[in-house]
């Protein structure tokens, strides 16, 4: 799949869930928009931002930003799609704990993932 859902060229927006970096909150695995390099978490995370942005700037691809992982995910179509290799970074950074960021990573964690 290429065309509107996806642009190669754009960046990720950082190493990071957006909406939870900005409230302080932790997420487990992380997304990135294939449409505007939006980085949410991922619908196990607490927040769930990934796919809140995708239905709400109609983005309906993203792809996971785990290192190691290049799958894709339509929101739209509740389905994997294929896609183009996006712009780097294609993962957060290798350091970067999972769950994450550690200091903010409660110790029941496990029990808050969806």
């Amino acid at each position: 799949m290429n065309g509107p859902a996806i642009d190669p060229t754009v960046p990720p927006s950082g190493p990071g869930c957006v909406e939870c970096e900005a409230s302080g909150g932790w997420w487990f695995h992380l997304r990135r928009c294939a449409h505007c390099g939006h980085v949410g978490c991922c619908d196990s995370s607490p927040s769930q931002h990934a796919s809140h942005h995708a239905y709400d700037t109609q983005h309906p691809v993203a792809q996971s930003y785990e290192p190691g992982e290049d799958w894709f995910w339509d929101f739209a179509r509740q389905d994997q799609v294929w896609g183009p290799p996006l712009a780097e970074p294609t993962s957060h950074p290798l350091d970067q704990t999972v769950p994450g960021p550690a200091d903010r990573v409660p110790a029941d964690w496990e029990q808050r993932l969806r």
